[in-house]
């Protein structure tokens, strides 16, 4: 009768244990999160931030102050059109009622009437559990004021490129940022032990070929052809490249370590907007800014300079390039996190081209896609899409704008290197490198997993169609290009 009561004793407490640690983590998040409400960052804060680099939609500073708050901190901050076409609000708008019914089964997300805080929430609750919480950081949402925004605008206007200065602007309507660690390093805001830590972020984009029943027979050339390899057609007939690239997303998720050395070794050739690469924090390669579409001998030999440090080989030209491929085509094949990108990516099972019924049918009204088609291909498959209930096409439009966001996330990559035999990190995976006899440690994020609106579901039909359109007219012109044969 003792032991039994012991054992009760002991499990009581055992469960009391449990609720005391998951009670003590909710009031710690829910401390971080008052603690963060409590800083406001005004005008006088803003020369604390520098400009660190961007996309379409945002933008990413890093804090070069001396709080211990921000100390190895970016902040990302939204950017508008200077078409003044997407003002901000600051008193911000939630969700809208077809998203609502999108995003029912997350409360917080759902009720929120805040964008910014929204989207943080998606990622959280959406894009995390999916991607796994190793591999991505939510961020904590930040209050900023009108004028620290505006002298945030004024500051990096000069350090940013010309044409994406004129493209848009920082959004001062915006009352919250997110705040972010600096996935450029490995220690809190320093250098560790003066190691150096090498970032490369790369933007995979689509990793699978659809095989969707919906996909119209004059397009059927989308379950044979990478989606990247012909929007680089259009690229190039628009004047956004002068050049097509020589990366193709398939040989980046194949599994197969020639494939993925073969995708890197061309992100590096012709990197265009798809590769960047940090050294302690400072970009020393690509950029995202359209400019770099191949790595001429004169970046090749810049490039090679600043890795002298950081990998130890002969000063040869061209093999710390070499090296450094063969450092990322290893921890890429190594870490297996782009298999969990792939993963999400697949949740669309539709394309686009079956999405869309669906989509109009959700916001109730005439389906345009059913308007373009012939009535003789009016088949009974779209017919089927329009009769389905309608948790089904809210899950069919759910798991394709989660697909959208996890194709056009970036994943980064740190490594520092560590000695030989000494004790290493439990929280990092390790990369022993045959060719220099080096071991380095390094940690893997995706960043960029902003929510899609389900508004933008008609500009992602009316793309696809341009895009294929435009490489079928290549592959036409290609073959009534060829010598006629007698």
């Amino acid at each position: 009768m003792g032991t039994l009561f012991t054992i009760w004793s002991l499990l009581k407490s055992y469960v009391l244990m449990l609720w005391t640690i998951r009670f003590c983590q909710y009031y710690v998040l829910l401390g971080v999160w008052v603690q963060m409400e409590e800083i406001v960052l005004e005008t006088k804060d803003a020369v604390d931030w520098s400009y660190r680099s961007e996309g379409v939609v945002n933008l990413v500073l890093a804090y070069t102050g001396s709080s211990p708050t921000f100390l190895g901190k970016v902040m990302r901050t939204k950017k508008m059109r200077n078409t003044g076409n997407e003002n901000g609000d600051r008193s911000g708008n939630g969700l809208t009622t077809q998203e609502k019914l999108i995003w029912g089964d997350i409360k917080d997300l759902v009720s929120c009437q805040n964008k910014e805080i929204a989207e943080y929430l998606f990622v959280k609750h959406v894009m995390k559990p999916l991607l796994g919480h190793k591999y991505v950081n939510a961020g904590i949402p930040l209050p900023v004021e009108k004028e620290f925004l505006e002298s945030v605008k004024t500051i990096v206007t000069s350090q940013r490129h010309s044409w994406r200065a004129n493209a848009a602007s920082v959004d001062t309507n915006r009352s919250f940022a997110l705040l972010l660690d600096d996935l450029t390093i490995f220690s809190h805001g320093q250098i560790e032990d003066h190691k150096p830590c090498l970032t490369v972020e790369i933007k995979p984009k689509c990793g699978f070929l659809s095989s969707s029943s919906f996909i119209a027979g004059e397009n059927v050339i989308k379950k044979s052809i990478s989606r990247f390899e012909m929007y680089q057609v259009l690229k190039l007939r628009e004047n956004q490249i002068s050049q097509i690239s020589e990366y193709n997303p398939l040989d980046l998720f194949s599994g197969s370590k020639d494939r993925i050395h073969k995708a890197i070794k061309a992100l590096y050739s012709t990197p265009q907007n798809s590769l960047q690469v940090f050294l302690n924090g400072s970009l020393v390669f690509g950029g995202f800014r359209g400019g770099i579409c191949k790595t001429t001998p004169k970046l090749e030999l810049a490039f090679e300079h600043k890795l002298k440090d950081f990998f130890k080989t002969e000063d040869d030209s061209g093999v710390r390039a070499n090296t450094f491929i063969e450092l990322v085509t290893e921890t890429v094949y190594a870490s297996g996190a782009l298999d969990q990108l792939l993963d999400v990516q697949k949740l669309d099972k539709y394309n686009i081209e079956g999405a869309i019924h669906a989509y109009y049918d959700l916001v109730d009204k005439p389906c345009k896609a059913c308007q373009e088609l012939e009535s003789s291909k009016l088949s009974n498959q779209f017919g089927s899409m329009h009769s389905i209930p309608q948790d089904e096409k809210v899950n069919i439009l759910k798991d394709f704008l989660i697909s959208s966001t996890a194709t056009d996330c970036s994943v980064m990559i740190s490594f520092r290197p560590i000695e030989t035999g000494l004790s290493k990190s439990s929280s990092h995976g390790n990369i022993h490198l045959e060719s220099t006899k080096q071991e380095f440690e390094y940690k893997v994020h995706f960043i960029d997993l902003d929510m899609r609106p389900l508004k933008r579901m008609e500009a992602y039909h009316e793309s696809d169609k341009k895009i294929t359109k435009t490489y079928l007219e290549m592959l036409k012109k290609k073959k009534g290009d060829q010598p006629r044969r007698f």
